[in-house]
């Protein structure tokens, strides 16, 4: 089981996992309702190194994304908590910000990856990772779809 830490609990571990050649992989995301596409990307994510930091967007951060009225569904201590449950998370780390670039500046993951539906030129924090991987999404899951989906039946 993974668990949810502060930045300075991050930057401690990271240090460790760097003396120990331990490869560390880095994503991040909303997470707003956990779906198969997620677990597929996590799991794949986890299998690119020894380590995986998930980097999770706090409520206010979802609002800065515009991912529309309501959202998040689910509060982030909710979110982070599920999410470090999942056997591919190492580690759960919130952030503010719209984007993860100043979590990543910081940890300075070995690997960072995003979603095949993010071109190499929009992924934050790219420069201040060691290598860059896109993972093809599961076709058809999206939370802001399944979202408008629910909102369509009531």
């Amino acid at each position: 089981m993974g668990e949810i830490v502060s930045l300075k609990k991050a930057l401690k571990i990271r240090g460790e996992l760097k003396k120990k050649r331990k490869v560390v992989v880095f994503t991040n995301g909303v997470f707003d309702i956990l779906h198969a596409g997620h677990v597929q990307v996590l799991s794949r994510a986890k299998k690119m190194g020894d380590v995986l930091i998930l980097g999770l967007n706090q409520d206010e951060s979802v609002r800065l994304l515009g991912k529309g009225p309501g959202r998040p569904l689910n509060r982030f201590q909710d979110r982070a908590a599920v999410l470090a449950a999942l056997s591919s998370v190492d580690y759960v780390i919130g952030f503010k910000e719209q984007t993860p670039e100043n979590l990543i500046r910081s940890l300075r993951p070995d690997i960072l990856v995003k979603g095949a539906d993010y071109k190499k030129s929009q992924i934050a924090g790219a420069p201040f990772s060691g290598k860059v991987a896109r993972i093809a999404l599961k076709k058809g899951y999206s939370t802001t779809a399944l979202v408008k989906k629910i909102q369509g039946l009531s």
